[in-house]
Formats: structure tokens, sequence, C-alpha cells
């Protein structure tokens, strides 16, 4: 017995200080979030390729092409001149070679404004073994906010969580990035001295408080996240690149409320409408952030009860119940496919980041959406 917890000890001790390198790397403490974390993906550009997948409708010149043949800089093919060719796209050269009037096409060149909205909500402020949630969702944030800064493509977009929402114009160059940072940054503290107020004063006046109202949190989280997904459709000019990085936890609560999908929530979630209105115009890509703790309970090799809380509510779990942990396993992983169908029928191209490990370590795995 003896030996066995000095074997459990020594690996919860490895443990941590594996995440404190991890961390160290960052430079983050996992928890609160720095500006300085956040400009150090400026170098990690390299990661990820923001290349346009979908046919652009922009109205704007740009930096890239159009699938649509007109004016512009970039050469697309030479053909015979045809009835109604322009005749100053005539190319004399090749006219000149062949002795027939050949005429040259062009690609249009576009703008792609890049809009990204990131959730910062109470139920992103958790984290089991390395980064909250909410940290985790500023770093992808931050990581394609730069390399659209390379691209020079204009930036900007929402930062908002259940109480507010911060509101960026697209900007170019630099000051678009660090403006957009700075949003991420101000209101992440913000959300973040709120919980712990929150937590103080629950923890002084009614420590052993159990209330749990599911259904009232889940109308208030989905109400704030229908409220976003509207605001991104009105800011989601046609031909733009729209990332939203969340959890998803509202349209989650609502699956887990209704587990045998008695109503069509695509119809009843009206998130889900205006997400599907801005992929019919613009590129939608959703991050889906998690949490290792929300895919799996921790393994043990004795049976503990153990209570979660977020100073609110409270659950008890039992660890080291081989059937417990089955079917909370099983149970997470359909709530998340269900979530993930409801989103790509939505038509969003889908990415999972986990919380749980750095996000350059899960790119260089190529676990994500690295160049393809």
């Amino acid at each position: 017995m003896w030996f066995r917890q000095k074997n459990a000890s020594s690996k919860q001790d490895a443990s941590a200080v594996n995440c404190q390198a991890q961390l160290a790397s960052i430079n983050s403490n996992g928890v609160e979030l720095a500006i300085t974390e956040l400009i150090r993906y400026q170098n990690k550009t390299a990661l990820i390729d923001l290349s346009a997948r979908k046919n652009i409708h922009g109205q704007m010149s740009g930096n890239y092409l159009s699938r649509n043949k007109g004016r512009g800089m970039e050469v697309d093919e030479v053909r015979h001149y045809q009835t109604g060719d322009d005749i100053r796209a005539i190319d004399w050269r090749v006219t000149a070679r062949t002795g027939k009037t050949h005429t040259k096409l062009f690609r249009e060149e576009l703008e792609r404004p890049v809009l990204i909205a990131t959730d910062l909500s109470a139920n992103m402020h958790f984290g089991s073994q390395l980064l909250f949630k909410s940290v985790q969702a500023a770093h992808v944030a931050s990581l394609v906010a730069w390399h659209a800064k390379n691209r020079g493509d204009r930036l900007g977009g929402i930062v908002f969580n259940q109480h507010e929402h911060l509101e960026l114009k697209p900007r170019s160059r630099k000051e678009g990035v660090l403006h957009y940072l700075h949003a991420l940054t101000s209101l992440h503290q913000y959300q973040y001295s709120i919980q712990n107020k929150a937590v103080t004063e629950q923890s002084a006046n009614n420590p052993s408080s159990s209330n749990v109202n599911t259904s009232n949190l889940s109308a208030n989280n989905l109400g704030y996240f229908n409220e976003n997904c509207a605001r991104i459709r009105q800011l989601a000019k046609p031909g733009s690149l729209v990332y939203l990085i969340t959890d998803a936890q509202p349209i989650k609560d609502m699956l887990i409320n209704n587990p045998q999908q008695q109503t069509d929530l695509s119809q009843e979630i009206s998130a889900l409408r205006h997400l599907t209105q801005i992929s019919q115009h613009c590129e939608l890509v959703i991050c889906l952030i998690t949490d290792p703790l929300e895919q799996e309970l921790p393994a043990s090799s004795v049976k503990l009860n153990v209570t979660l809380t977020d100073g609110n509510n409270r659950q008890q779990l039992t660890l080291g119940d081989k059937n417990t942990a089955s079917t909370y396993k099983q149970q997470a992983e359909t709530v998340f496919e269900q979530c993930s169908k409801l989103l790509t029928k939505a038509g969003a191209r889908v990415i999972s980041f986990s919380a749980g490990q750095t996000l350059e370590q899960q790119l260089k795995d190529g676990m994500l959406f690295c160049k393809k």
C-alpha cells in the first residue's frame, strides 16, 4: 500500500512539473491572461494557413484572387479574341506570334476582412489540467489575428461574455491586432474578477449551498449566445472570413436537456439560424474549445466521491468506478458529436482545441487546421 501511494505521489509530482514547464514555455499561468503571452504568437503564424477555401464575393480590391474572371492585375489565361472582348486586353505578342488575335483574361483581386468572435463567458473560465478554456480561446484568436495581419487582411470582430460585448471595426496592419488583443485581455480580466468576487461571497455567506437551476442557466446562456451570433451576422460582410471561438456550451446544454431530440434544435436555437446565414456569404470556421474533464473522468485506483463547484452550482462525481467513467465518457462524446453535427449543418468548418495542451503542440502534431 505504501509503495502504491508513493508511485501515485511521484506521478502527480511529475505531472505538476510538466504542467509548469508547459506554462513557462508560453509565458502563462493558465488562469489569467496577459498581453505578453498573446504577442508571442506573432512569430508562430507559419503554423496555420488562412487561404480562402470558398468562392470570394467581396466588393473591394485586395490580396485574394476571385474565382470570377474580371478586371485585375493577375492574368488567368490567354484565349482567342471573341466578339465583345475588351480590345485593351489584346495580347499583341501572342497575336503576332500566332497570326491570330488573342486576348488576356484576368482574375479579380478582392479583399477579405477577417472577423474573430471570441467567447469569454463564465463557462469558458474553467480548466482542469493546463489552461482555462478562455485562455486557450484567446491564444487561438491571437494566432489567427497575427496571421491575418501578415497576409495584409483587415482584422476586426467582437469579444463577448454573458454580460457585455466589445465590437472592433476592421483595421489593417498591427494596429488592428493590438486593438483586438487589448479587448481580449480587458474583458477576460473583467470576467475573472467578477467570478472571483462571486465565489468569495458565496463561500462567506453560504459555503454549503448546493442550489442548481439548470433550466434557468441554460436559458440565460442561450440568450446571450443567440444575441452575439446575431451581431456577428450583422457585422460580417460578404466574402469575409469569420472565426467563432467558443465551447458552444449553450448548445450543449440544450442537447443535454433534450437527449431524445424531440424538437428540431436547428430551428429552436436562433444562433444556428444566424450561423447558417453567415456561412452562405462568408467562410465560417468555428473553433470548439474543450477541457479534458469534459471528455472523461480522471483515472483513480480507488473509489473517491468528489464535488465540483463553480461557486454557485455543485455536482458530485465518483472516481474509480468503471461503469460511471464509461457512462460519463459515452454521454460526453454523444453531446459533442451532436453539437458538431449541428454546427456543420449550419455550414461551418468545425475544429476542436483542447485546453489541456498548448496550442502550439496541438498544431505541430497535425491534429487541427495546419496547411491542407
